[in-house]
């Protein structure tokens, strides 16, 4: 099985965040996929199999199958294109649980068409403000993930959360967000999901499927730019169409390999 070691929401390698992309040529269970991918231990493992005239996609973190990935469907589409599975003007079109997701490519960046997944208010869970050590100015709740607004983005750069209070909290994970202090970006955030088996992700696609609605009603325009701020950092740009978001970002391939016990 051939494997691409991918770094997404980037165009530097060792920068954005991880992915490793398995191109299958046959179906597999759950169990083996969820076995590779603790093995390689990248933030996400991404299963690419072909479907007649599609491709159906799986996504898993080193402990769990995932119900959306946006750095992993940018690193899959970007080893479409770079392997020449498509075309570079041909749109890439993934079957996942969340129904069907397309890429296209728009002057050198990948363009993600994903479902939008908005916050509403919610009441702060038990233990949250003290698992994360900060005074939330507003804390949403998403389809899968609390999203805690900040005061400003000095505090989103010096949290230090309690990573085994934040997996006692009952969600796949928590947003931080705020707006950003420059010009570089509209917003800033940072994402834990130590429940799935990352503690910090780096660059989280599938989180500004949250964030860009958000911010969207606050700016009052649906175009913005963010950067997440990890060890790795990564910036995009997102855009709300209608109940979609597009997430814009590049990507570089780091390693290809082999998987020999297959």
């Amino acid at each position: 099985m051939k494997v691409f070691h991918v770094d997404a929401f980037t165009s530097e390698m060792f920068a954005g965040n991880p992915a490793a992309v398995c191109l299958l040529d046959d179906s597999r269970d759950a169990d083996w996929m969820q076995h590779v991918a603790r093995e390689l231990r990248a933030p996400a493992t991404v299963f690419v199999r072909r479907t007649g005239d599609g491709r159906q996609l799986r996504w898993f973190s080193p402990a769990v199958e995932l119900e959306l990935c946006g750095h992993g469907t940018l690193a899959a589409a970007h080893v479409m294109w770079e392997t020449g599975e498509l075309s570079s003007n041909e749109p890439a079109r993934f079957q996942t649980r969340n129904g069907t997701l397309t890429a296209v490519t728009n002057d050198g960046w990948i363009e993600l068409d994903f479902p939008a997944t908005p916050d509403v208010p919610a009441s702060p869970p038990a233990g949250l403000a003290e698992a994360l050590h900060a005074t939330p100015k507003y804390v949403g709740r998403s389809r899968f993930d609390y999203l805690v607004e900040l005061e400003d983005e000095r505090a989103i750069r010096a949290l230090q959360p309690d990573i085994a209070a934040l997996r006692a909290i009952p969600t796949r994970g928590v947003i931080v967000t705020s707006r950003a202090d420059d010009g570089r970006a509209d917003f800033v955030s940072r994402f834990f999901a130590p429940s799935a088996g990352i503690d910090e992700d780096h660059v989280t696609g599938s989180a500004h499927c949250c964030l860009a609605p958000f911010w969207s009603r606050r700016f009052g325009r649906t175009r913005l730019s963010a950067r997440q701020h990890s060890p790795r950092g990564g910036v995009r740009k997102v855009a709300i169409e209608g109940d979609r978001v597009r997430l814009a970002g590049q990507a570089v391939t780091v390693m290809r390999g082999e998987l020999m016990a297959c």
